[in-house]
């Protein structure tokens, strides 16, 4: 395979980072919220089994709470019979500090990087895959849906202003970068003591373009127990969320 170029080159190596290191307190459970039962599976395993059925994935970087390597191997990675090769390694007290710690684990040979939200266990393959081609394309992408709601700033209870709505996204995950790109992106982030709250916005600081595709709503992220009802609900109902 020809290492020199990989612009046009479909066959590089994809790995995605799935940062799942909080302990999800605000969630009230007595375990991480990734581990959490979402319709038989823990959270993360749902998860990871969208990467699994994605093509165009190679292998999967784990990054979970301090002390619970063994835990997550046992109860997300070895019962349900994925296939693709997976890393589990401790991640950090922030997102970002946890993505890093994933980024240190990769092989040489991967040269694109998809980081996904572990909590965000109904990402379609699709999806991946379209932001998988869009960064291989443009160095950068995301996953985000425009906001249909009317945005406000507001300070100290009264408004200051409306927001542009067909201006305004709002982010997800997965996001997708040649390796260069996020690598110089988390150093810059690093050297100037920058916390962002997604990778995007590591790679924005640099001066990169980063694309956006036209996400799907169904890709929440499960922060509240809500949430989890949302989600059963969104599993019951769609043929694709039916692993059983």
């Amino acid at each position: 395979m020809n290492h020199e170029n990989h612009e046009n080159d479909e066959t590089g190596v994809v790995a995605v980072i799935i940062p799942a290191a909080g302990e999800g307190r605000r969630f009230g459970a007595s375990q991480p919220k990734q581990l959490t039962d979402l319709c038989g599976w823990p959270i993360l395993a749902h998860t990871l089994s969208r990467f699994d059925q994605t093509v165009s994935v190679d292998r999967v970087v784990l990054a979970v709470p301090y002390g619970r390597v063994k835990q997550v191997r046992e109860e997300v990675v070895e019962p349900y019979g994925f296939t693709k090769p997976c890393l589990v390694v401790e991640g950090g007290k922030t997102r970002q500090e946890s993505v890093y710690e994933g980024f240190l684990a990769l092989e040489d040979d991967v040269d694109l990087i998809v980081v996904h939200d572990g909590v965000r266990p109904l990402v379609r393959p699709s999806t991946i895959e379209a932001v998988i081609a869009e960064a291989r394309e443009y160095g950068a992408a995301i996953a985000a849906i425009p906001m249909r709601d009317t945005l406000k700033r507001v300070t100290n209870g009264v408004i200051q202003t409306t927001l542009p709505r067909d201006e305004i996204w709002q982010a997800q995950t997965p996001q997708a970068f040649m390796r260069p790109i996020l690598a110089e992106a988390m150093a810059a982030a690093r050297r100037e003591g920058f916390q962002g709250t997604d990778e995007s916005v590591l790679v924005e600081r640099t001066g990169h373009p980063v694309r956006v595709y036209h996400g799907t709503a169904d890709n929440i992220k499960i922060t509240s127990p809500e949430d989890l009802v949302l989600a059963e609900a969104l599993i019951g109902s769609t043929a694709e969320g039916n692993h059983h």
